[in-house]
């Protein structure tokens, strides 16, 4: 694995201008612009107070080379507390108006960045990775986040920064012109070195990434890693991504960190400068030693303001790539574009394919005008070898991905121009291999329907194999199922799927069969819940059971994305074409009367012993 490997930008990526950012992100904090004005006279507030402190003391300083009395020094210890207190109380009412404000922002920018990740379409998450989609919604909102509580920190110093420089100007012109001749070196080394800072922080992100991508594949699969023995490898994978982002976040952190140092070296040669001229004014008698005093504090005030501002400039490309993650991933192009949003009534479920073309990628092509009329309430069989087009049928009935020519009604309305959640209400669809949510089976079947009630599902549920399955439960409906259904078998997970579906009462059916034997019990429990919905709906089933291929009213032989051949199983095992070789190689030996070739010479050449004897 070569070092940068897996830094790359996704391709949904975008660069912004800084100024495009900042007015993206002044909209989220727009619905909370009294908070804001309220933070904005406390930072003006300890500004103000802050900066009265060393004011206080110079004059303090002065009463008493004038005066030289215990009580000058009381008043000053007095005033110099009493300002420290409510300073420290300014603060402490704009850090906790500050946090609630940022902690709000934030829960709306990941509001908006998993609204975003929910809605993209499926073919999205074929090319990205989930795991780094989901360091965008919680990482880098995170370091958002760190972006907004520096800015708020740097703008009390700022202001505070500004009094200090009438303050300065006040005391000696010549000195302070000196002085703010000196701070456009500061700012050259700053803008030196913050096209770079953007480029690591990037790169340190991507990395991070890339970690927790690792991370959570390899949880779940952990079952598989463990079957193969694979744990030392998975460890080995986890231990080259993360040494990848160690290596590129030290860099980053190694330049992000050089700036302070060099601000700080350039501020301690400009202060000792200026202390040295300052010092032969007092000595010329030019100055009080309290107005010199005040001059070197507010030096030191005024400059670590000027070199927090440079270094914030590096530092807050953390912030703003963050942000410019965050919006790649909002504003990703949806695949699957609706041309309307019609909202859909109840569906009779009659679909029509009307020269449909399709590819996932470009000169990929699955399906090429492509024609297929499916009537009300009708149930059909797609069978075909692998790549011939079937998962591709149902995902565009869906509505998961986009077809590129063509057209698709489901009762006599494009399909593009339904409101997609509405229409979604109305497909019942269990995947291959079911995916079950860590809770219990009731919460799993009653997921798309909350409005169904316990006693419902109960008296649905015992309409399957008299509800032995439930009963073979340790807690029935109660029973929890673990971390994708792990808890449960594979006939009981699409046990569950198929009553998600059942108590939805779905217009269309979609089913990929799940290709995993089960026991002869299970299998025909599984058969009577999915007669029970075929009863209701529009059906196609991508078919790997024999007893669904049968029961189908047609079938639908595919190959290249191309039907071959339509008919009943009866009619088109009479045909000897394409569907009876299928059905020779994948269906036959689960029928009951099937023998395999060869099987009488096989039991007719063994030793039996005769009845009623021990002889042979």
């Amino acid at each position: 694995m070569s070092f940068y490997e897996g830094l790359d930008a996704e391709k949904y990526d975008r660069q912004y201008k800084d100024r495009d950012l900042i007015k993206r992100i002044s909209q989220f904090f727009a619905p909370y612009k009294k908070r804001l004005i309220l933070m904005s006279v406390l930072i003006l507030l300890m500004a103000l107070l802050g900066a009265s402190l060393p004011v206080f003391v110079s004059k303090g300083i002065d009463l008493v080379d004038v005066t030289a009395k215990r009580s000058s020094i009381y008043l000053i210890a007095g005033g110099v507390t009493l300002i420290s207190f409510l300073h420290w109380l300014t603060n402490f009412f704009s850090r906790r108006v500050t946090m609630r404000t940022v902690a709000d922002v934030l829960v709306d920018m990941s509001k908006s960045a998993f609204t975003a990740a929910a809605e993209h379409d499926l073919s999205f998450y074929d090319e990205f990775s989930s795991g780094k989609i989901v360091s965008r919604i919680t990482s880098d909102t995170r370091e958002f986040g760190n972006l907004v509580t520096l800015v708020t920190d740097l703008a009390a110093q700022i202001v505070e920064s500004l009094i200090y420089t009438i303050i300065i100007l006040n005391i000696n012109v010549r000195l302070s012109v000196t002085l703010f001749a000196l701070i456009p070196l500061i700012f050259l080394v700053t803008i030196s070195l913050r096209s770079l800072s953007r480029k690591v922080t990037r790169q340190g992100m991507r990395a991070m990434a890339t970690v927790n991508a690792t991370i959570k594949e390899t949880i779940s699969g952990i079952s598989v890693a463990k079957n193969f023995r694979q744990e030392d490898s998975i460890y080995g994978e986890f231990e080259t991504a993360n040494t990848v982002s160690y290596r590129v976040n030290v860099k980053r952190g190694f330049i992000l960190t050089l700036v302070w140092p060099t601000m700080n070296l350039i501020g301690g040669v400009m202060t000792a400068v200026l202390v040295y001229y300052g010092g032969l004014t007092v000595v010329e008698g030019m100055v009080t030693a309290g107005t010199w005093y005040l001059f070197i504090l507010s030096i030191d005030r005024f400059l670590n303001p000027v070199m927090s501002l440079s270094s914030f400039w590096t530092q807050v490309q953390t912030g703003l790539s963050a942000a410019e993650r965050v919006f790649a991933l909002i504003d990703a192009e949806q695949a699957v574009i609706q041309t309307a949003n019609e909202p859909v009534s109840d569906l009779k479920g009659e679909i029509r394919f009307e020269h449909v073309g399709f590819q996932y990628k470009t000169n990929e092509i699955v399906l090429e005008d492509f024609s297929l009329d499916i009537r009300a309430g009708e149930n059909i069989a797609l069978v075909g070898h692998t790549g011939a087009g079937k998962s591709s049928i149902i995902k565009l009935i869906a509505r998961f991905y986009e077809f590129q020519g063509g057209k698709i009604l489901v009762d006599g309305k494009d399909i593009r121009q339904f409101d997609l959640t509405s229409y979604r209400k109305q497909l019942g669809i269990v995947t291959q291999a079911p995916f079950l949510f860590s809770e219990s089976i009731l919460d799993n079947i009653r997921y798309g329907s909350p409005q169904v009630s316990d006693q419902e599902i109960e008296r649905i549920s015992r309409q399957i194999g008299g509800g032995e399955w439930l009963d073979a439960l340790p807690d029935g409906l109660h029973t929890q199922v673990g971390e994708r259904g792990a808890l449960l078998s594979m006939g009981q997970r699409q046990l569950v799927a198929l009553m998600r579906v059942l108590v939805q009462k779905p217009a269309i059916f979609i089913l990929d069969e799940a290709t995993a034997s089960v026991d002869p019990f299970t299998e025909w429990q599984i058969q009577q819940a999915l007669d029970l919905i075929l009863q209701r709906s529009t059906s196609i089933l991508i078919a790997h059971r024999l007893s669904t291929v049968r029961s189908a009213d047609r079938i639908i032989a595919l190959q290249n994305g191309k039907i071959i051949e339509v008919g009943s199983h009866d009619g088109l095992i009479l045909q000897g074409g394409y569907y009876a070789s299928l059905y020779n190689t994948y269906f036959r030996h689960q029928s009951l009367d099937y023998k395999p070739a060869g099987l009488e010479e096989y039991l007719q050449s063994k030793v039996v012993l005769k009845p009623g004897s021990n002889q042979v």
